[in-house]
């Protein structure tokens, strides 16, 4: 069974009652956000598809080609584009539908130029949003990790208008 703070537990259930349905693709990192989700009862009314963008052809398919920089502000929006219009295609009903892109640097075993960051994009039919985090590289990746997934979490229940 995956832990959580009994806060962020609540933040899902919220976003598991919204009426949003949405399509994430994740590049770098992410992924214990996407455990979460489903790791609270709901996931399967709130998440039509998730995507983990590892090669990098995977994310050129899904940028269109492959990108100047995969961790940027402006990958994040094109993969949240990308997947909005994933969720319009996955829709089965008149949902409110959001697109998610989050590309992420975090600590690794290789030389890296570059700061540890994160960007996550949330396209809905009015706009986009964008959230950025810095990572220490002090913290572990697992820490990195959970701190990018908790920006994930808070990003969907802003779009959501939830709280919890």
């Amino acid at each position: 069974m995956i832990s959580m703070h009994p806060i962020l537990h609540l933040q899902i259930e919220a976003l598991h009652a919204a009426p949003q349905r949405l399509v994430l693709a994740f590049a770098g990192a992410g992924s214990l956000g996407l455990a979460w989700l489903h790791a609270v009862s709901g996931s399967s009314r709130t998440i039509l598809e998730a995507v983990d963008c590892y090669a990098p052809r995977s994310l050129a398919a899904i940028v269109g080609a492959p990108p100047e920089q995969a961790v940027s502000a402006a990958t994040a929006e094109v993969m949240a584009a990308w997947a909005f219009q994933r969720a319009e295609v996955l829709a089965e009903e008149r949902w409110p539908l959001l697109g998610v892109g989050l590309t992420v640097a975090i600590s690794t075993d290789r030389t890296r130029r570059g700061a540890d960051r994160g960007f996550v994009a949330v396209q809905s039919a009015s706009g986009t949003q964008l959230h950025k985090l810095a990572l220490s590289k002090e913290l572990s990746r697992q820490a990195q990790e959970e701190q990018i997934s908790r920006l994930l979490i808070q990003a969907l229940v802003e779009a959501c208008g939830v709280s919890g």
